[in-house]
């Protein structure tokens, strides 16, 4: 995982800046931080921590089922939507899956591990800024146009799934709901899973489709309370399933993956709406002041709507090791299938660190040019 972004102890290894001076736009948090209330329901949950947590998160589970309007039964609370991304194709084990390019890269790795004959991907193109062409995924999505009487089943080796990212990591383009609904009618016709991972989502909470799930037994709804909340150190997501297909998933699930302090802070912070609005908030200044600093500096950028940007400058490896060599982590998005070393990933932060970095970005185009 060297390559995934937030890995301040290598780079501090690396460079030798200590971890605290280094400033992290290589992953995308809340740069309002963890909440006071998550923050308060960890001390609480101190005293706790003599005893297991709950197996599964169930009180947790039932807090995000009601929230959402499904059964408690179709919320399956994880270590991170990471474990919950591995445990989907190992519990299913798909023939053939589907996977945008570029796209979030564990979604392949999680099938690779989990033994899935065939990986394909479907491109998405700079020209078209990326964004997803719903038609010709629809026509992409394995076993499409089957009638029910070839529908795959979960226990058969030609069940099938696809991914999408929504908004997608790393060029924050967002899929219309309408759309997605769309592309889940398809799969679901086809007998294709399809996977959505909002991790990001709470930056545009009406596109979610969580609530659909109820109604389709093959979407799967991905959530994290890391981003939005600023709680990865804790590593804590959820999935929603179908009922039908939920009870499958848990019996290939290990129990005591999300920590008595990650259950208590994720409880605090779903109820915490103050925060929620002042994220929002902080969300819409920043990006405009970064927005507006890229096409200062003629830094071509992908339109977001999440907490990141994909960008394109003029000599994007010089520039990413330049602001490493002061302290400033950007993402290289060289490995991500379908793009190169000429993008880079830049979170949004606070308005002190977003200032610094348009400031650094200006002065190494100016020594490059």
């Amino acid at each position: 995982m060297t390559d995934h972004g937030g890995n301040i102890y290598e780079a501090a290894r690396r460079t030798g800046i200590p971890e605290r001076k280094i400033v992290d736009f290589s992953a995308s948090i809340n740069p309002a931080g963890v909440p006071k209330s998550a923050a308060y329901a960890m001390k609480k949950a101190i005293g706790r921590l003599y005893h297991y947590p709950e197996p599964y998160a169930e009180v947790l589970s039932g807090r995000i089922a009601d929230s959402i309007g499904v059964p408690a039964e179709s919320v399956i609370c994880g270590n991170g939507s990471t474990e919950l991304i591995y445990l989907i194709p190992r519990a299913l084990r798909p023939a053939t899956v589907l996977i945008p390019e570029p796209t979030f890269l564990l979604y392949e790795k999680a099938c690779v591990v989990s033994g899935v004959p065939q990986v394909v991907g479907f491109l998405l193109e700079d020209r078209n800024g990326f964004d997803l062409s719903t038609e010709g995924f629809v026509q992409a999505i394995p076993g499409n146009g089957a009638d029910d009487s070839q529908t795959p089943l979960i226990n058969d080796r030609v069940c099938t799934m696809a991914f999408l990212c929504n908004p997608n990591n790393p060029t924050g383009r967002l899929i219309p709901r309408k759309d997605i609904l769309q592309i889940a009618e398809a799969a679901t016709r086809a007998g294709c899973y399809l996977v959505v991972d909002e991790a990001f989502i709470d930056f545009c909470p009406e596109e979610s489709v969580c609530k659909e799930v109820a109604h389709s037994p093959y979407l799967i709804v991905l959530r994290s309370l890391t981003k939005f909340y600023a709680l990865s150190g804790l590593r804590i997501g959820y999935a929603v399933f179908h009922p039908s297909i939920a009870s499958r998933i848990k019996e290939h699930k290990e129990p005591w993956t999300v920590n008595s302090l990650a259950q208590g802070a994720a409880m605090a912070a779903l109820d915490d709406e103050p925060y929620r609005r002042t994220s929002l908030d902080i969300m819409a200044e920043e990006k405009s002041f970064l927005e507006n600093g890229f096409a200062g500096l003629d830094i071509p950028f992908f339109s977001s709507r999440a907490n990141y940007y994909l960008i394109k400058p003029p000599k994007a490896p010089q520039i990413k090791l330049f602001l490493e060599e002061r302290g400033v982590l950007v993402r290289d998005c060289s490995n991500f299938r379908g793009l190169d070393e000429n993008y880079l990933r830049v979170a949004v932060r606070s308005r002190k660190e977003n200032t610094a970095l348009l400031g650094e970005m200006a002065g190494i185009c100016a020594r490059l040019s």
